[in-house]
């Protein structure tokens, strides 16, 4: 993997080429003072004041003893601008989005939000999903960290800018209707669920017509205009039977294979029948690439409860097929 590829997913890049076909969404470049605020752990965890008195934990309990502890302590960060242009671009996209830097949403700091989604609807909400996020932290200073022409000292660490994309926020939204795609020599070789947690009845019927629909995306919208070889993206399905894009992500790197495996999917051959894999079943599903807590708080370890749950649900898919 390239530096260059990992710049092509940025969503500041591809954007603008597909913004009729994803999520409208709304582009801030990110001021360094708040760049600074997302990585700085040299004190105690802050949310940055609001000039619009908008609160992520306004139902917070105060004990009055630690009141006056922070009173001696600096007082929070405040982004006034940044946090204004924000309030205006939520409203503009009907007061709910969920956010994302130039990679990564944080989906693994859901847990954390009041609302245990990554629905925000003021600045503070997002602060605290930002703050609260090992994928954003990948952002901020590993992105670059598995490419290949990224080893001399002076490599890149980071990139110029960071930008927070505001993506409107649809409720109705079903799970089970978002798929990964891998592209490898520009050719359409595997698509999965992108939820793998549960078993869906319903996609299992619509099996063929989804892999249909998305192959049809994919050579009409997609293959001509992504400047890539090899990568991955994410599309969603609608009730409609409309595919939308939803992400781009690196071949290989830091971006799950989820029902592949990154060896299995470099030894596809290009030009060969199209794979299209789903929870065909109870049986199938992975409960080990979803949960409600940071991944740091998981024993994953040889022999641990988490391991023999993902061993025995890898077991039971081999012997399904």
């Amino acid at each position: 993997m390239k530096e260059e590829e990992v710049n092509r997913c940025q969503i500041q890049n591809w954007y603008p080429k597909f913004k009729s076909l994803t999520i409208k969404t709304k582009l801030h470049k990110l001021p360094e003072s708040f760049v600074n605020y997302l990585l700085d752990d040299s004190g105690p965890f802050l949310l940055p004041s609001s000039v619009t008195n908008e609160n992520a934990m306004p139902n917070g309990i105060h004990n009055p003893e630690e009141e006056e502890e922070e009173d001696e302590t600096d007082p929070p960060p405040s982004f006034p601008e940044l946090e204004i242009e924000i309030k205006n671009s939520i409203e503009a996209l009907g007061g709910s989005i969920f956010p994302k830097l130039n990679w990564s949403a944080p989906k693994d700091a859901a847990w954390i939000s009041p609302s245990q989604s990554l629905s925000c609807s003021c600045f503070s909400e997002i602060a605290l999903l930002l703050r609260s996020s090992d994928s954003i932290l990948h952002d901020l200073c590993e992105a670059y960290d598995s490419c290949s022409d990224n080893k001399a000292a002076s490599s890149r660490r980071r990139p110029e800018s960071f930008f927070l994309a505001l993506r409107k926020w649809y409720p109705s939204l079903k799970p089970e209707m978002e798929f990964r795609c891998f592209v490898k020599g520009n050719e359409l070789v595997g698509v999965c669920q992108r939820e793998v947690t549960t078993f869906y009845p319903v996609v299992v019927s619509e099996k063929e017509v989804l892999k249909g629909l998305i192959e049809e995306f994919f050579d009409g919208n997609v293959r001509s205009v992504f400047e890539l070889e090899d990568y991955v993206f994410d599309v969603y399905v609608t009730k409609e039977r409309r595919v939308k894009v939803v992400d781009f992500n690196t071949w290989c790197g830091s971006t799950l294979p989820l029902m592949f495996s990154w060896e299995e999917l470099e030894g596809f051959r290009v030009g060969g029948e199209l794979e299209l894999r789903i929870v065909e079943s109870r049986r199938g599903v992975l409960p080990g690439l979803k949960t409600a807590v940071p991944y740091d708080y998981i024993d994953v370890s040889s022999g641990s409860g988490w391991d023999q749950v993902l061993k025995k649900a890898e077991e039971e898919l081999r012997n399904e097929n």
